[in-house]
């Protein structure tokens, strides 16, 4: 018979795990992609990259360095907020800026996680996997033009 947890305990028990989670997945991330980017910015490789990808970025209002927050959230959200918050501290990126880019994070951040730990775990077919990355991306851009437009308005 299986011992029932009074809600305390179950408290105690999520709570140890979202530590773990954090620990040992969030925070890596977080600090390998913002050493990444500082790592970017030493180099001289930021600027190349800002260079490069100004015209497209610049589309929705971004600096060109923002497309690093995006190419690093298709592998993982905590790590694009890692190159966000490099970005931020390194001037490259403001906060209307950031206002615009954040929810692309979110709405398209993880694919490849997403893929392994979702989509892979739930049996979905395999092909499908590539209109389902599709829609994802979609949103992603969605929230960059929705975003940008609305910071037009309301900054």
């Amino acid at each position: 018979m299986e011992k029932r947890m009074n809600i305390f305990d179950m408290f105690l028990e999520g709570a140890r795990k979202g530590w773990d989670i954090a620990i040992h997945s969030l925070l890596p991330n977080v600090i390998m992609a913002f050493t990444i980017i500082k790592f970017f910015q030493v180099t001289g490789i930021l600027k190349f990259i800002g260079i490069i990808f100004a015209p497209v970025m610049g589309i929705f209002g971004l600096p060109g360095e923002a497309i690093t927050v995006n190419l690093t959230a298709v592998m993982s959200q905590a790590g694009a907020i890692g190159v966000l918050a490099g970005l931020i501290s390194n001037g490259s990126i403001d906060v209307r800026q950031v206002t615009i880019i954040l929810p692309s994070v979110f709405a398209a951040g993880g694919i490849l996680q997403n893929i392994g730990r979702v989509l892979g775990t739930s049996g979905v077919n395999t092909r499908y996997y590539g209109v389902l990355v599709g829609v994802t991306l979609l949103n992603g851009i969605l929230a960059l033009i929705i975003m940008s437009i609305l910071t037009k308005i309301f900054y």
